[in-house]
Formats: C-alpha cells, sequence, structure tokens
C-alpha cells in the first residue's frame, strides 16, 4: 500500500500523477534556475512500471520564499533526510545540467552512508565532473548572469523579456550556479552503479565528447547516447531520453 506523503516529502518531491505501487521510482532533478515542473509530462510518457517524481529545490515555485541552497554537501544532506522511506523502493536518478550533479553528489553520499543505492544513473547536460578546472561558463559571459541565462534557452521567453522577472530569478540562479562552481567534489573511488549519459548533438557547455568524460565516474556500465539538439532537448530528443529511460526502468523492474 502506498502511503500519503509526509509534508517534508511534498516540499521536495512533486508528483505529476498520483502515487502508486509501481516496482521502481525515478528521481528527476532539474536545471540550474529551473524546477520540477520541467518533468510534468513525464509521468504520463513512462511506462506504468515506473513512477516518476521530481525533485523541488528550495527558492524557486511554490518554495519561492525559501533561500536556495549555495553549497552542494547541506543540500544534500537535506535531500536525503527527506527521501526517508521513498528509498525502500528501487529507484533511479536522473538529472539535467546541475541536476545531473546533484544526482550524482547524492549516489556517493548515499554510498558513504550505507544506504540504498540507485540503480542507474542519468545525467544530461553537464560535463564529466573530471572536466571541471575552476573556469565556468557563466562567470566568462560578456552580459554577465543574465547573458548566460539567454544563450543557454530552457527560460521562456516573457521571462527573459521582463526585466523585473528575470530578476527575480537570478539570485536563486546564483546560488544554484555557487553549489556547482564551490563543490570541488573528487571522490575516492567511482560509483557501482550504471551511468548513461545523454549529449546535445549542438550543445556548447556539454558536448558529446565532454559527456563521454563522465564513463571515468563509474566502475560498472556506462553508455553514451547522443541526442539531436542543444543543452536542452526539443520535444523530439526529449522523447527519446525518455523513452530510453523507460524501456531501461522495465527491464529493471522485472528484476527486482
Amino acid at each position: 500500500m502506498t502511503l500519503p506523503p509526509s509534508a517534508d516529502q511534498r516540499r521536495w518531491f512533486k508528483r505529476f500523477g498520483p502515487p502508486n505501487d509501481t516496482a521502481i521510482r525515478l528521481f528527476c532533478f532539474h536545471y540550474a534556475g529551473g524546477s520540477a515542473v520541467m518533468y510534468r509530462d513525464w509521468s504520463r510518457l513512462m511506462p506504468a512500471e515506473v513512477e516518476t517524481i521530481s525533485v523541488q529545490l528550495p527558492g524557486r515555485a511554490d518554495r519561492f520564499s525559501e533561500p536556495p541552497y549555495d553549497r552542494m554537501a547541506p543540500l544534500v544532506d537535506a535531500l536525503i533526510e527527506a527521501l526517508g522511506p521513498l528509498l525502500a523502493r528501487p529507484f533511479a536518478c536522473y538529472g539535467t545540467s546541475m541536476g545531473a550533479r546533484v544526482a550524482w553528489a547524492l549516489s556517493h553520499e548515499l554510498s558513504e552512508r550505507g544506504l540504498p543505492m540507485p540503480r542507474k544513473l542519468y545525467v544530461a547536460g553537464s560535463p564529466g565532473p573530471v572536466l571541471d578546472n575552476g573556469e565556468w561558463e557563466w562567470d566568462e559571459n560578456p552580459d554577465g548572469l543574465a547573458g548566460y541565462v539567454r544563450d543557454m534557452g530552457g527560460t521562456p521567453a516573457p521571462v527573459l523579456a521582463e526585466s523585473e522577472l528575470l530578476d527575480q530569478l537570478l539570485p536563486t540562479l546564483r546560488a544554484d550556479l555557487t553549489v556547482l562552481s564551490t563543490h570541488g567534489f573528487r571522490p575516492r573511488r567511482p560509483l557501482d552503479v550504471p551511468i548513461r549519459a545523454f549529449a546535445g548533438t549542438d550543445d556548447p557547455e556539454a558536448s558529446p565528447e565532454r559527456m563521454d568524460r563522465w564513463r571515468v565516474e563509474t566502475r560498472a556500465e556506462f553508455a553514451l547516447e547522443k541526442v539531436p539538439g542543444g543543452h536542452f532537448f526539443d520535444a523530439a530528443g526529449l522523447r527519446q531520453v525518455v523513452d530510453r529511460v523507460g524501456a531501461e526502468l522495465t527491464a529493471l523492474a522485472q528484476v527486482t
């Protein structure tokens, strides 16, 4: 039987479909400045065996009044505390851009604490962590953080066109990017979790070559899949990703 989520879980985890007793869960992590709503359609598109749960970090949407995290360690600590009984069922993680790094850091901390591990880690739009050298795309943009937002895409045009809306977005985005730029984490050993990386063929920040460097982050199976488009996948690319993830998790659910 599925128990109703606690108040804390409702803040952190968004279900765009009813809670259910599916065989495997997929926790989805949004990009810097984004929100859980980016995964709104995934519950409908995923096979019945998969329950999609979108992670909502503080500082945005219905958590706008909460201060965003600007460091990875306390963010991961809070995530693990909120996850609690949700880890009792087999699960996987999918992260886009910043979300890929949060899912990766979460997986390492789960391992350190001897807690249940994801059956698979899916990453998109984020170069392999081994490439981090202290230089960041958003620092080099001549138009600053606002220019970086415009160049990366993914932000609705009305937000970019309205300076007041953009000004509301930037503090949370700055905190999210600080999470990335101050992390500096190099694990003692790779994960024992299979990783599949999705790379936009025209992504200037996370090209297929740079996404391929995720292979050193696991001692298990690694696969790189190219997706047409840039940093944020278009409808066809997104469907390619959802179909791949759904098929793999359905297969995993049959052996759990």
